[in-house]
């Protein structure tokens, strides 16, 4: 008998729960007898004496004694404490296992780590190419705080990396490298041809961002980053809780991926970052892992509370990046 742990997902939720192996026909026929399976559900909710368990199925102790000793045999159920009474010794029982199982020896499939109780089909794709073996695998990149850039800009948005790095730690763990850089560490490094980058903040904050703008299937404005988004067909997105989250191939080298967070303004990115972490699933749906893949996102305060709590989608494209 083997014991291990059953995992399964229900309403995008997973859970766990410790399950017996059972190895042999007679342990399957022992669970199979009414009688011992309502033992083996009584003792769920609290240990008893045989004498109790006898009482309160209606047989006979003894009939009680025997089945127990067969549910100890495959260890369905487990002593879990003894007591002296009347001059006797008597044992208490409880169930061991909240579920009992067969195992054929195939058929095992590779299942992602499950964290926080959460497996997102949709979001899995996304990072993909940003895990392995369980490891990030990539840089999140942030604006400087200090003036820098071409713009002598100071970003306001690194913080929001903290978020995204919660989210991230559902899906796998971090390596013992460090994986966050400023932007202006970033670019003195070259890693933007050598690694795979999630970039927060928009071109006008944070350079990493800027170096990848112009290969966006949605970009910010070249001739003013401030001033919103540039769709195909000369759709924009002006207002400043408008948010982009992005992802190509990485111009420069078939090896690695870029993923943009950014927003107009810094109310913007934080959309794009909520849209990510707290409504993946939907934000997500259309994503298609061979495209370059782009999606404008809005914050609302519904509210009145001064925290975004809905998104909205307002534009999305993809295109081949063959």
């Amino acid at each position: 008998m083997d014991r291990k742990s059953l995992v399964y997902t229900l309403n995008e939720n997973a859970f766990t729960k410790e399950i017996l192996i059972l190895e042999k026909p007679s342990e399957m026929r022992v669970l199979s007898n009414p009688i011992a399976w309502k033992i083996v559900n009584l003792l769920v909710n609290k240990p008893m004496y045989p004498a109790q368990i006898a009482k309160e199925l209606k047989i006979y102790e003894q009939s009680a004694y025997y089945y127990i000793r067969k549910l100890l045999t495959i260890r369905a159920i487990g002593q879990v404490e003894t007591s002296f009474v009347r001059g006797g010794t008597a044992k208490l029982y409880k169930t061991e296992y909240a579920a009992f199982g067969i195992e054929m020896d195939w058929g095992e499939r590779k299942f992602e780590t499950v964290k926080n109780g959460k497996i997102n089909r949709n979001v899995r794709t996304f990072f993909e190419d940003f895990t392995d073996n369980g490891l990030f695998n990539g840089t999140i990149v942030v604006g400087a705080p200090d003036p820098h850039g071409p713009y002598r800009s100071s970003a306001r948005d690194g913080h929001y990396a903290a978020q995204l790095a919660f989210f991230l730690g559902g899906l796998c763990t971090l390596p013992q490298n460090f994986v966050v850089k400023l932007d202006v560490d970033a670019k003195s490094e070259k890693i933007s041809r050598t690694e795979n980058i999630i970039s927060i903040g928009g071109p006008g904050t944070n350079i990493i961002t800027s170096e990848f703008n112009r290969y966006l299937p949605i970009r910010f404005d070249e001739s003013n980053f401030w001033s919103g988004l540039i769709a195909p067909q000369g759709r924009t997105h002006t207002l400043d809780n408008h948010g982009l989250i992005a992802k190509i191939r990485n111009p420069f080298s078939e090896k690695v991926k870029i993923i943009v967070i950014a927003g107009v303004r810094s109310a913007g990115t934080k959309s794009a970052i909520i849209a990510l972490t707290n409504h993946g699933n939907e934000i997500l749906k259309k994503f298609n892992q061979d495209d370059n893949w782009a999606v404008v996102v809005q914050g609302f305060d519904m509210d009145s509370d001064g925290k975004i709590d809905t998104i909205d989608i307002v534009d999305g494209i993809s295109t081949s990046s063959a």
